[in-house]
């Protein structure tokens, strides 16, 4: 029985160790990668089947499915059904085109209000484009394209062509504006079109009521004959006595960061283009062409503006290519080519005894081809404030008849009052001022009572071209300053230093 019980005992202890030994066994291929591996594969394939993932090579999967990538991509933040996109990657939805508003675009149908209806749409959107479509020209009476509820950074995508009226009744009894862009915040006109103000009826109808240009009297041809008037411009087959008040093409008033580039305005009625109380202003890329007598066809007009650009552009028309008017400070001009034309002109200020205020201009990198001045500030007397800053840099003057002029005794009419008050100028820089003349290289004309002050002249060069007028030396009357260099020709009559006896500005006449 003892005996029975030992190996009873001893037979147990074998099977246990061998149950323990095979256990053992296990555990160290679990160690090596085998087991462990294959629960770690059926719990990880567990764990993405409840979160709705899937792991490659699964073999839980049911027969027949196909295999899942071993990472699913994170969501996409992109709708579904996303817009689509017109001019630049706007989306259609932002985009107003005036044939879907009933514009028919042949030349000969009145397209006015269905320009007026596409933007008052585009007016309520944020960032809508107004499309005005490529190989289409647009019949359109004035209009306004107003705020101040119109949403911001609205783009005017020109890329056909505009042609204004031109019948009388079309414009009642004269309007100031064609095409005016009020009170708006970040507008944007652009685009390869065409704006034409068919302007040779206006033109033709009142070609010698128009104000003259005062320094028509500084130009006399050989034959003696006084050049008052420009010539007629070229008759208009078009008929119809139009109103006195001739229109700008394009102006915006009151508004923030206007851009317009990329376009050209032709043949304007009057002004081409215009910045009224804007701040913000960029033209770059910009045309504006109308024949060389057609009469105050100004190219880029400012007033009442600051923190303008104007650049990369070129401008060919009646009047002064860019005109800087009271009111205006941080002006930039450069690359800019001028011809025909009355130049680049700051004023006439302080007419009918008003105050001009006008600072910070720089005008830099321009050509000047066969223009009637260069350079140019032009004042009249009995007006008050003041000019200041003003740096003329680097300006090719090619057969300009005035390439320098200061006149603080500025006249459009053929009399006027003399009057002791003018606007203050000082701060006057010329530098780098070239090329050929064919009237007088430069003409300083500074009030008695307010003299011009601070104006120096470096690297002058400018050579004489015998043409069809009468030639003259520099002048200067009552105009101190500083050469920094020799000039050619000599210009002997500035003043050094400063006015012994000036007139002290009134705290009325400061800006």
């Amino acid at each position: 029985m003892g005996g029975l019980s030992f190996r009873s005992f001893t037979f147990v202890f074998i099977v246990a160790f061998l149950v323990w030994s095979s256990s053992n066994v296990e555990i160290c291929n679990a160690r090596r990668g085998k087991h462990w591996r294959q629960q770690t594969r059926t719990s990880s394939a567990s764990l993405y089947k409840k979160k709705g993932k899937s792991h490659g090579n699964n073999h839980h999967h049911k027969s027949g499915s196909k295999p899942k990538p071993k990472y699913s991509s994170p969501p996409s933040s992109t709708p579904k059904n996303p817009p689509s996109k017109g001019y630049d990657n706007v989306p259609s939805t932002n985009i107003f085109d005036v044939r879907n508003f009933g514009a028919k675009g042949d030349g000969k149908t009145d397209d006015t209000k269905a320009f007026q209806d596409a933007w008052a749409a585009a007016c309520k959107v944020e960032a809508s484009t107004m499309i005005v479509p490529s190989q289409y020209v647009f019949l359109v009476g004035p209009i306004s394209f107003s705020g101040p509820y119109c949403q911001h950074n609205i783009v005017f995508q020109l890329d056909g062509t505009l042609i204004a009226p031109v019948d009388a009744k079309s414009w009642g009894s004269g309007l100031f504006q064609w095409l005016d862009f009020t009170k708006l915040v970040g507008i944007t006109v652009k685009g390869s079109g065409v704006i034409d103000g068919r302007g040779s009826v206006w033109w033709q109808d009142t070609p010698y009521s128009d104000p003259l240009d005062d320094e028509l009297k500084l130009i006399i041809p050989l034959n003696k004959t006084l050049l008052r008037h420009p010539p007629t411009p070229l008759n208009s087959s078009l008929s119809g006595k139009m109103p006195s008040i001739k229109p700008t093409a394009l102006r915006f008033y009151g508004s923030f960061n206007v851009t317009v580039t990329g376009i050209r305005i032709q043949n304007s009625q009057q002004c081409h283009l215009k910045f009224d109380n804007c701040i913000g202003v960029s033209v770059y890329n910009f045309t504006a062409t109308s024949p060389g007598d057609s009469p105050n066809t100004d190219g880029i007009h400012l007033q009442n503006s600051k923190d303008a650009l104007i650049r990369s552009s070129n401008i060919a028309c009646g009047d002064d290519c860019v005109s800087i008017q009271t009111g205006c400070t941080n002006v930039y001009v450069h690359n800019v080519n001028c011809g025909p034309g009355h130049g680049i002109s700051i004023g006439g200020l302080g007419k009918d005894n008003t105050k001009a205020c006008v600072s910070n201009i720089t005008v830099k990198d321009v050509v000047m081809k066969n223009t009637m001045n260069g350079v140019r500030i032009k004042t009249w007397q009995g007006g008050s404030g003041s000019v200041q800053g003003v740096f003329f840099s680097n300006i090719q003057m090619n057969e300009v008849q005035l390439p320098i002029v200061i006149d603080q005794f500025y006249c459009d009419k053929r009399n006027c009052k003399n009057q002791t008050a003018a606007v203050a100028l000082s701060g006057i820089n010329y530098e780098g001022i070239k090329g050929t003349y064919t009237v007088k290289p430069v003409h300083l004309a500074c009030s008695d009572s307010m003299p011009c002050q601070e104006v120096t002249l470096t690297n002058i060069q400018l050579k004489p071209i015998q043409e069809r007028y009468h030639m003259y030396d520099p002048y200067c009357w009552q105009t101190f300053g500083e050469l920094y260099t020799p000039t050619q020709p000599p210009i002997q009559c500035l003043q050094t230093g400063k006015p012994a006896s000036n007139k002290i500005q009134a705290d009325h006449d400061q800006c």
